[in-house]
């Protein structure tokens, strides 16, 4: 389970392209989801978003040949929900594809928790029900220098995190409730627990969406205090996640 219900008329309609140059696959959870600032660094870098829903009964691609790589963003949704919600059965089998392919895999949030799955660790809520909601910190592992650099200050919206799988390289460390905030799997695959696509825009959507009972818990931020570390921290992630991004689409560039 990753972010709440997000309304975002920005995606209202979502293209299905077969294939484009400079072309990223995103695959969201609901019609209305956005990529964010995700999305905005792509574009301003020359690429193409090819969006897709299967949530909603998007198709996802058989052939990975158009793609430069695959962008897989959170949602409300489990992923131990693949018995009560088909798609996320057919996500499942779909990245475990696509990591054969070799293409460049970035999960985010309910991303990761889905790629956790497909590399066999488990995914589950915190043992007392605490969450993740809000700017947190998080500590680079020396091993995640390379990816995550100087990043410190986060956003999170979660419930469930993941183990680290077998094989994988741990990238950074999140609280005692959650230890583990990102992990590399290979050259090719990395999994985040935060949301560097977080906005303004995005903060201000999600909060006003969320169930009534998240923002009251013990451990959430409130809404004016997620505005006020955004506003501190909102251009250093914006910063990393440039960086980040290039490095990401060329594969070399992930080899430790």
């Amino acid at each position: 389970m990753a972010s709440p219900y997000i309304p975002s008329p920005k995606l209202g309609g979502i293209p299905q392209n077969s294939s484009c140059a400079r072309c990223v696959l995103v695959v969201v959870h609901q019609e209305t989801s956005s990529p964010g600032l995700v999305g905005e660094l792509l574009h301003r870098a020359g690429y193409h978003l090819d969006v897709r829903c299967p949530a909603i009964g998007h198709d996802l691609p058989t052939s990975f040949d158009p793609y430069d790589a695959a962008i897989v963003f959170g949602g409300p949704m489990s992923a131990n929900d693949d018995t009560a919600l088909p798609f996320i059965r057919t996500e499942l089998d779909w990245i475990a594809t696509l990591l054969e392919a070799g293409k460049p895999y970035l999960g985010i949030c309910l991303g990761a928790q889905l790629l956790a799955r497909v590399l066999g660790a488990e995914v589950a809520p915190h043992p007392e029900g605490r969450m993740e909601i809000g700017y947190n910190t998080i500590a680079p592992t020396p091993a995640g220098q390379s990816d995550l650099g100087n990043l410190r200050h986060v956003f999170q919206w979660h419930r469930e995190g993941f183990d680290l799988p077998r094989g994988a390289t741990l990238l950074a460390l999140g609280n005692q409730d959650f230890p583990n905030q990102a992990f590399r799997y290979g050259d090719m695959a990395v999994g985040l627990q935060f949301h560097p696509e977080i906005t303004q825009t995005l903060i201000d959507r999600w909060t006003t969406a969320a169930p009534p009972d998240h923002l009251q818990r013990p451990e959430a931020q409130s809404r004016d205090a997620q505005f006020q570390a955004h506003t501190l921290y909102g251009a250093e992630v914006e910063r990393w996640l440039d960086g980040f991004l290039s490095r990401w689409l060329e594969p070399e560039a992930l080899v430790a």
